[in-house]
């Protein structure tokens, strides 16, 4: 009798299993995350993609919609006051130390699939960007394999309570 019931509840526990993580969707992964870490790795060098202390955001719906930001912590001041003003050297400064964009999300094949409407890196506008995830408790982690500025880069987020 025991053998019987460990021959049938194995199976019905793995297969249990395999049809939750088979099962994640866009409604899975909604709530509002907060950044833990974006590395890019580069030539065989590891860095901190946005500097220490970056703050980000991404927030996922259950309709599929997301917004995503990530602003570095050393970003310059404008010194006049007036985005419209900034020099070259602060504009390549606050671009190169943040990046944000919204639109759509999908799941499909342990994958995230983002349909940029609109990125500060407007080379991603109207693109698919998709990226292999893992969803562990409360921790996204995500692999982008050609990163904005280059190198492939892991970003973490962690479920806002």
């Amino acid at each position: 009798m025991t053998r019987l019931l460990v021959a049938t509840a194995v199976p019905l526990m793995v297969s249990i299993a395999l049809s939750a993580a088979a099962a994640q969707s866009a409604k899975d992964l909604a709530g509002t995350y907060t950044l833990v870490s974006a590395i890019t790795e580069k030539d065989g060098t590891k860095s901190d993609t946005f500097g220490p202390n970056a703050k980000g955001v991404l927030s996922l719906d259950a309709n599929g919609h997301y917004v995503l930001t990530i602003i570095g912590a050393s970003l310059p001041k404008v010194a006049s006051n007036n985005r419209s003003t900034a020099t070259p050297e602060e504009n390549k400064a606050i671009l190169g130390g943040s990046i944000a964009h919204f639109g759509t999300v999908s799941i499909s094949d342990k994958t995230i699939i983002f349909k940029v409407e609109s990125a500060t890196f407007p080379n991603w506008n109207g693109t698919e960007q998709k990226r292999a995830f893992s969803l562990t408790g409360d921790e996204l982690k995500y692999t982008v394999a050609a990163a904005s500025a280059g190198g492939t880069a892991t970003v973490t987020w962690r479920r806002a309570k």
